[in-house]
């Protein structure tokens, strides 16, 4: 159960140095967007919160959304569970089972009623569906998310399935899939979609809560504007290419291999808002495009059916039109020169990205 103790009475007690507890909030900044300034106001807030409950509920889903949890690396998951937050409940991390699991989940609301976070991932079946398409201990989801959150501070969608329906709400939606924000109206919400959502976006939505008490400005769609304010495709490496051009045609082509833009092969990264390209995922080693393939649009609604994955927008963006004119040109004149070209471009535009890892973050201390 959450316990009475600040937070940094709770890290000095598991040994947590001063040091690493400032490494700590200075990667908290960079990941709220906040100047390096700001680090020592999130320390001392966050020497002096309590750690808050955390109920996890996992609906419809495939478990994905928890397995990036754990692959998160600033903070790791074992801060994040033993030093930051209370995590009461949780289907696939906690040891208890059946009717202990849910006593704890009503004690730790009972105890921290008003207080205590929700988070959730999966949709879950809607009012007008069967409830037996997803039941826990016999109850419905429904019926679950709507007792759990009736005492509850905020709740965190997280994940595409919890934000928007995800891939249970594709058609024909068998189970009348619907997303939280669909059944809960009277409680701030914050989607934090993805398929998976990136770990680290993950917890600095709660770090923030436990810094200042609030959550984070929000896009239409009720996401961090941190995280979620700028698309893919503006925070692309391949970036360059497309705005000279230069398109990969297929996934073995010369241009595939000299890292040319990927929007022929169709990338949605032009419609699609998320943090991939600047926080990427296993500790900052890479993300889908820089590996060769295509932004698929998870972090969007409805994108299991927007059309193929592997289909360019129908609608070019911004430039496009003139882009690809210049494309279909550039392409019967270019060959092997442009090749050679590219891939020194390439190679500056990874030097010249600005990644985000711990390594880097703890050198701005």
């Amino acid at each position: 159960m959450a316990t009475q103790k600040t937070l940094g009475e709770s890290l000095r007690e598991h040994g947590v140095t001063r040091r690493g507890f400032l490494k700590f909030c200075a990667a908290t900044a960079s990941m709220m967007a906040l100047p390096p300034t700001m680090t020592s106001a999130i320390a001392a807030a966050l020497d002096k919160a309590r750690r808050p409950s955390v109920i996890w509920l996992s609906f419809q889903e495939c478990t994905g959304c928890t397995e990036s949890l754990t692959r998160s690396h600033s903070p790791t998951v074992e801060n994040l569970i033993l030093d930051i937050i209370s995590l009461d409940y949780h289907h696939t991390l906690q040891a208890a089972s059946g009717d202990a699991a849910e006593e704890a989940r009503l004690a730790a609301m009972k105890e921290n009623w008003g207080s205590y976070l929700v988070v959730v991932d999966g949709s879950l079946p809607g009012p007008g569906s069967n409830m037996g398409y997803s039941t826990i201990a016999g109850h419905s989801n429904l019926d679950i998310l709507k007792e759990t959150v009736e005492g509850a501070a905020a709740v965190v969608a997280v994940g595409t399935c919890a934000a928007f329906g995800g891939l249970p709400r594709a058609y024909p939606n068998p189970t009348g899939a619907v997303a939280v924000q669909d059944i809960i109206t009277n409680k701030p919400i914050i989607n934090v979609s993805g398929c998976p959502p990136i770990p680290t976006v993950i917890t600095g939505v709660l770090a923030q809560y436990l810094t200042f008490g609030t959550l984070p400005e929000m896009d239409d769609y009720k996401r961090p504007l941190a995280f979620f304010g700028q698309s893919i495709h503006d925070r692309c490496y391949r970036r360059p290419f497309y705005d000279k051009g230069l398109f990969a045609e297929t996934f073995d082509d010369e241009g595939a291999k000299a890292g040319w833009c990927l929007y022929r092969l169709g990338c949605k990264g032009p419609s699609t808002y998320n943090a991939c390209a600047t926080m990427r995922w296993n500790a900052g080693t890479s993300w889908p495009v820089e590996s060769g393939h295509p932004c698929l649009g998870c972090s969007e609604p409805d994108f299991w059916d927007a059309g193929g994955f592997y289909q360019a927008l129908s609608v070019p963006t911004a430039n496009a039109t003139h882009t690809l004119a210049v494309a279909g040109v550039a392409g019967a004149v270019v060959g092997g020169v442009a090749a050679a070209v590219a891939k020194k471009q390439q190679r500056h535009a990874v030097a010249d990205r600005e990644p985000v890892t711990i390594e880097q973050l703890e050198q701005r201390l």
